[in-house]
Parts: structure tokens; sequence; C-alpha cells
């Protein structure tokens, strides 16, 4: 599915990759292409030409990313004769994705006189990613949307495959809608202005895609993931687009998540349980709450005979040398309260656990009415394990 740049989009595409989201079998948005490259942000504007012509654009950006790139981008796009409608910028951080973030959203799109061939641009990490992609599915019963992630973590997960969504006091992303963008454009450049904190927390989902089905990526990732950490960037684009290429593939066979896609979730009903319970604050990204949970997944595995306990350590090994925790972090968490928001997760049915096991390291499966007494039991093992490490 990876695919390089055509002989007509050479004049303007000079590196990288293009993947292709075939969506024809489904009654989504026309399928569309992932573009990912070395500081591909200056060819932006002849990128969205090229495929949905000359357009109004309003950007959505947040106030890590808008002084450092947001000038730069408007500057792209008027030069490529796109119209600007007054940029938003709201507040970094996962506090914003919320109903009075998501109605500042909407609000401004309204009053600076979006219309239905509007194209909303999302242009940051995966808050804004997800906060842009609701309102662009809400607003004038939906006008469509380009995805340009600025971090390593929306570049191979949440700007791709259409999942939107806003946090609630029930838990993350419990309000959204399925929304596939229109095109995304992925310039690893922009990782350079990351800390190496938010960098290692997009890769926890870098090695998800290894865990998931491809063990030989897995094998990469243990051997290059440091120097994608430092900065290499042929690395970088190598490891996006084999994460992107994996996804393109499960969302094109299963767009809304009644089947293979919830593969995509190995580690995550632990992970958000985590997060939920933290109230979303800076103590743990999404990204760390992700590798403490594929640890988990993976670890419940081998306790119920399902997995090899040298897969384990291998995973656990590798996340902790790149420097992810293994283990939830200091604060008030309680076992019965982490329960609690397992068993209301997106994934759960009829009040049964639904979780992502795994066979050993690229064989992962769909388990479905797992004993919530051996989760329990889990948690209280990773929550005692805190004071030791």
């Amino acid at each position: 599915m990876i695919q390089a740049s055509s002989p007509a989009n050479k004049a303007f595409f000079t590196s990288g990759k293009i993947i292709s989201i075939d969506l024809s079998n489904t009654k989504s948005a026309p399928s569309y292409d992932i573009v990912i490259g070395d500081n591909i942000i200056s060819e932006a504007g002849s990128l969205i030409s090229v495929r949905l012509g000359k357009r109004r654009c309003i950007i959505i950006t947040d106030t890590n990313v808008a002084p450092l790139y947001l000038p730069r981008l408007e500057a792209v796009l008027g030069a490529s004769g796109h119209q600007l409608l007054p940029s938003l910028t709201v507040t970094a951080g996962e506090s914003s994705k919320n109903f009075d973030t998501l109605q500042l959203v909407l609000n401004h799109m309204l009053t600076s006189g979006v219309d239905r061939k509007t194209l909303v641009i999302a242009f940051g990490g995966g808050v804004v990613g997800d906060l842009a992609g609701v309102a662009a599915s809400l607003v004038l019963r939906g006008v469509d949307i380009v995805q340009i992630p600025t971090t390593l973590l929306a570049q191979v997960d949440s700007s791709v495959g259409g999942k939107t969504g806003i946090d609630t006091i029930h838990g993350k992303n419990t309000v959204g809608s399925f929304y596939q963008p229109r095109l995304v454009i992925a310039d690893v450049a922009l990782l350079d202005s990351l800390p190496q904190r938010e960098l290692r927390a997009g890769y926890a989902e870098i090695v998800k895609y290894g865990l998931i089905k491809d063990r030989a990526f897995f094998g990469w990732c243990q051997t290059h993931g440091q120097q994608l950490l430092n900065g290499d960037r042929s690395g970088q684009i190598y490891a996006v687009g084999v994460s992107c290429d994996h996804k393109a593939k499960i969302v094109a066979a299963d767009e809304r998540e009644s089947g293979e896609r919830a593969l995509l979730n190995l580690g995550h009903t632990f992970g958000h349980a985590l997060e939920a319970s933290l109230h979303y604050n800076n103590s743990l990204l999404h990204g760390e709450a992700v590798a403490i949970g594929l640890v988990m997944a993976f670890r419940l595995s081998a306790q119920m005979g399902l997995c090899p306990e040298s897969d384990v350590e291998k995973v656990r090994d590798h996340l902790r040398a790149t420097g992810l925790p293994i283990v939830p972090p200091p604060g008030p968490l309680t076992v019965d309260q982490l329960m609690d928001f397992m068993a209301h997760d997106k994934k759960a049915e009829g009040g049964q656990l639904t979780l992502i096991l795994t066979h050993g390291i690229g064989q992962s499966f769909i388990s479905h009415n797992v004993n919530t007494d051996s989760v329990l039991s889990l948690w209280k093992e990773f929550l005692a394990l805190r004071s030791a490490t």
C-alpha cells in the first residue's frame, strides 16, 4: 500500500512516501492520501490544490504550534491561491478536549463565515486533530478536513483513520464521530521542536504496530528506535510510513471498528483507564499510558497461558530502554476506580471486558468476556510495582 509519488505529483512532491487509504468498500468519504516527508509543510498548498482544488481554509491550531509554525503555513497556503479565514488557536493539552472548547471552535467557524466548501485544517497534535475533526463533522452537517499532524503520536495514530472525539467525565473520547479527512500531511521536520518526552510518547504507538501483527517491524524498532528518537529523519519517515500503512489497511477493511480495527487498541483500554483516573493531567501522556498498557496486555496474556513470558520481557525491556514508563506513575490510583473506567470503556460490550490480547509479538487478537478477577489482580500487581521501581 505504500506508493511512490506518481509522475503527476513529482512537480511539487520531492521526497518521502504517499500512502493511500482505499475506502471504496465503505459508505464513507472518498479515499485519501497520507503524504509523509521531510520539510513538506512548504508544499502543503500544492498538495492540497492538486487533490482538493483551491479552497477557503480555516486553520485550527494550539498555543504550542502557533508561535512556531502558523505564520509559515498561512503564507504557504496564501501563496498557493487558497483563501484564508481567521485561524483559531486553542490552549494546548488534553484538558482542551471538552465540550467547552468544542463549542468555542464551532462558534469561531460560524462567526468566520464557513460554508460547505470551506476546508478545515487541523494543525497540531492529537488534541487539535480530534477537536477539529469533531467540529468539521458537525458544522453545517459536515465540511472537509485536512490533518497536518505536528507530533509523532498524531502522525502515526490519531490523524489517520477518521476517529475523532472529546473527553467527558465518563472517559476518554466517549463523544465523537467517525469522520475521515480528505488528506493527511505528515512532515517529520516538525518533530524537531518536540521535547524528548513527547517523541517517546509517540514512539509507543509505533512499537504498538509491531506488536499487533509485524514481529519484523518490532525487531526494526529494537535496532533503530533510539536513532529515530535522536532525530534521524529517514528513520522517522520509515517508521511513520510503516505505521500508517498498517493502519490504512486495517481501516480500509473495518472503518467503524466492528472487527479487526479493534486490534489498534492494543494496550489502550489499560492506558485510557490510567489517563481518566489521573484526570488527563500532565503526569501521564497518552503514549506513556499506552506503553504501560502494552506491558499489561502482554503480562495478562502470559498469565493466561497465551503468550511466552520471554515476549513480555522483550516488550518491557525495549520500552524501558527508550525511556518509556512500564508501570503506573505515583498518584491517587485505586483498583476500583481503574476497573470502573475499564468497564465503561467504549470497547466494553454488555458490561463485559473486551481486551486486545496476544499469542506473542506480532500475534494480537480480540478477546471477549475477559475474566474481571484476572484484570483486577493484574492492576494490584502493577500498582504494587510502583514502589519497587
